[in-house]
């Protein structure tokens, strides 16, 4: 994998004001965020609430000392801590579940009409089994006349586009014309994540496929945990898509649903911090990702399980762990 750095200035409002963002690691995927909070850390008048020590069912990479704390500061690095050492996905990993799970990005085409511009539009498309982007398009559409003209585009996908610091993918390539003895097989696949999509059996509607040249992503931006970096057609195609990724809306759903409290004191019991309320965003087989409410401020936090999870079943076994431990403190 290559490793790209980014300059970068940290706006007032940053939480680590003497933190040297090119030094981090750019490993350091899906770091957390919060919504607002003071310019001047000397402004915080309230004492954090913390838990008074790490669960000893904590693994010894993941337990943190709270200490005395009452600023903003050691919150931050509480949290920093605590993310740093929380597992997850390998980048590339992570870059080739996300495409695989989403359904929506901009498209970058040569402009044809404007010569010399990029043109922009957003798109619908699924991705096939080696991780292509498929597209439906129509012969009217100005960035289908762009990629016949010239093949090569980008294809943008945000994790979370509401949220400046959370992961953001950029797809290069070269969109080609599906052939026609993989028509059937891939509008299968287009179908099976847009299944409303009549049109792309009316006669104006191919099929392209955008086949990667390389895969590009960025998150962190405005934290302390600044990550990027790119990787190689081969590289991405290798990619394992994670399995258990595709269980994230109906258990984060269930979860939130049903079980609001039990979420928070899994996070409250993994991070060692008396959060006010956690909602599930999605998971993955080392953990799941949380946005999380403390003093009124909003973070978004990764929680890890205390393995990988197998499958869909295996999953519900390590939430049901994870309730106890956190239970079993209280008590």
């Amino acid at each position: 994998m290559k490793t790209m750095a980014i300059a970068y200035s940290p706006p007032l409002f940053s939480p680590f004001l003497n933190v040297n963002l090119t030094r981090l690691s750019s490993s350091l995927l899906l770091p957390f965020c919060h919504s607002s909070f003071s310019p001047t850390l000397s402004r915080c008048r309230r004492r954090p609430r913390f838990l008074s020590m790490a669960s000893p069912t904590q693994s010894s990479n993941q337990a943190v000392s709270t200490g005395d704390v009452n600023t903003d500061a050691d919150v931050f690095q509480l949290i920093r801590t605590h993310q740093e050492n929380a597992a997850r996905l390998p980048p590339v990993e992570e870059i080739r579940t996300l495409l695989n799970q989403s359904t929506r990005g901009m498209l970058s085409t040569f402009s044809q009409k404007h010569e010399g511009y990029p043109s922009g539009s957003m798109v619908d498309f699924a991705c096939d089994a080696d991780g292509s982007p498929i597209l439906a398009v129509s012969s009217l559409a100005v960035h289908t006349k762009d990629l016949l003209a010239n093949p090569k585009c980008s294809l943008l996908v945000a994790k979370d586009p509401e949220d400046r610091t959370d992961l953001v993918i950029t797809l290069h390539g070269d969109a080609i014309p599906v052939s026609e003895k993989d028509i059937t097989a891939v509008r299968t696949a287009y179908l099976a994540k847009h299944p409303d999509s009549f049109w792309v059996d009316f006669g104006d509607f191919q099929f392209m496929r955008i086949e990667p040249k390389v895969a590009r992503y960025v998150s962190g931006v405005a934290t302390a945990l600044l990550g990027s970096g790119e990787f190689s057609k081969e590289e991405y195609q290798t990619a394992k898509v994670d399995l258990i990724a595709q269980f994230a809306k109906p258990v984060a759903s269930h979860m939130n649903r049903d079980h609001a409290e039990d979420t928070r004191l899994i996070v409250q019991h993994s991070t060692s911090i008396l959060v006010d309320s956690a909602y599930m965003l999605d998971m993955d087989s080392l953990g799941f990702n949380v946005k999380a409410a403390y003093q009124g401020k909003t973070y978004k936090l990764r929680i890890p399980f205390p393995r990988r999870a197998e499958d869909r079943k295996d999953v519900k076994t390590l939430v049901v762990e994870m309730l106890q431990a956190a239970k079993s403190q209280i008590n």
